[in-house]
């Protein structure tokens, strides 16, 4: 038996303010879920900007302080001082071999930015002094052996100079 109008509106209808109270919850929660997540990134991203810029401040130190690599990875102006406009850019080797030596090379490399080979194989050098093909660089390639924590920072500041950077 169909239910007259009149039937129909005496009817209690249904409120739709819990649905929508729950809705609009759920959204809160959820936006704050998401506003935590994103600060909790941005404070990990910050850390490890911080620890990066460390650690590359340690490299430069080890690089330009310690082991002065710039005398023999830097170029020099016709004076013979450091051409610090192309700073470890590779450069012709200004000492000589005290007694002749058939491989003494003539050129260092350039290390700034993309040195001659990937972190592990130029941390392996730096605390092994043996290189990618298994044997000690040829003189006068220093035979470092830094700790791990110290390679880790040369290569790190090495590989945030960009071509031409200081």
């Amino acid at each position: 038996m169909p239910i007259s109008r009149q039937t129909r509106r005496g009817l209690k209808e249904p409120s739709i303010f819990p649905i929508v109270l729950a809705t609009v919850l759920l959204l809160i929660l959820n936006i704050s879920h998401l506003l935590r997540a994103q600060q909790a990134r941005a404070e990990r991203d910050a850390g490890r900007r911080a620890n990066n810029e460390n650690l590359v401040a340690r490299g430069k130190y080890l690089v330009e302080g310690v082991a002065v690599c710039g005398q023999c990875h830097t170029p020099r102006d016709g004076a013979g001082n450091l051409d610090r406009s192309r700073w470890l850019e590779g450069g012709a080797l200004w000492l000589q071999p005290a007694q002749p030596m058939a491989d003494w090379p003539l050129k260092a490399p350039r290390i700034a930015g993309s040195p001659p080979g990937s972190d592990e194989e130029l941390v392996m050098l730096l605390t092994t002094g043996i290189w990618r093909d298994g044997k000690p660089l040829r003189p006068p390639m220093p035979q470092f052996r830094m700790s791990r924590d110290d390679a880790t920072a040369v290569v790190a500041y090495l590989r945030s100079l960009s071509q031409g950077a200081l």
